[in-house]
């Protein structure tokens, strides 16, 4: 489905940041490569059998603030996804359509607001490699305010904090329940991404228009 972003009637830009502003394989390889790996090496378990147990200890959270805690999984798993994460924080990447994007919007004035359910030591680590707080006006890990974006309580609080109108907002995310949550709590224009993994296929969105690179929606008026 084709967008349709009419920048005249938009003010403000929330944005993801895991698959939509980064490259989605930073997450895939240390979520689905690295735990698994190190679990297998610490309870010394064949690594299919990591692999499965893991994947249903993911299931069990899914799209709950659980999901995207490390506190949780520091204690789930008997990991140190602190120090994992610094460790192979060099390898985080901006998608190579993020920086012209973003630079268009805030030379047109719009506000660009980070919205990630990312841990905010993830954040941290992210934004420390790419430097992606550069070119945003704010950001913000639904940490803080103890919901995910899948909870609509998540978004008034968000909208009481940042003031944003939803009739004059655009939001990119690359999961279709977190654009679903977007739509129903009243945000005009949700957008989804593609390909937001560059080693995996791209992927389709049933309820949202969806782009594979944002220069397409240049420029900026």
């Amino acid at each position: 489905m084709p967008p349709d972003v009419d920048w005249k009637n938009i003010d403000t830009v929330l944005l993801d940041m895991d698959g939509t502003l980064l490259d989605l394989a930073f997450d895939s390889g240390f979520w689905l490569e690295l735990v698994p790996q190190a679990l297998s090496k610490k309870r010394q378990i064949p690594l299919a059998e990591a692999r499965q147990l893991i994947h249903r200890e993911y299931l069990a959270v899914r799209h709950t603030m659980n999901w995207y805690c490390f506190d949780y999984w520091c204690e789930k798993l008997d990991l140190d996804i602190y120090q994992m994460t610094s460790d192979i924080g060099n390898t985080a990447r901006l998608r190579d359509d993020t920086t012209p994007f973003l630079q268009q919007l805030r030379h047109s004035g719009r506000r660009t607001i980070l919205l990630t359910n990312a841990h905010p030591h993830s954040l941290s680590v992210k934004v420390k490699h790419t430097g992606l707080d550069q070119h945003l006006d704010l950001l913000l890990s639904t940490h803080t305010f103890g919901y995910p974006k899948e909870d609509q309580r998540l978004w008034a609080a968000v909208q009481r904090q940042t003031g944003f109108d939803p009739a004059r907002t655009l939001f990119v995310d690359d999961g279709e329940a977190i654009l679903d949550a977007a739509k129903t709590y009243g945000i005009r224009y949700c957008l989804g991404i593609e390909n937001p993994d560059s080693t995996m296929a791209s992927q389709s969105f049933q309820g949202h228009p969806s782009i594979s690179d944002y220069r397409s929606l240049l420029p900026i008026g």
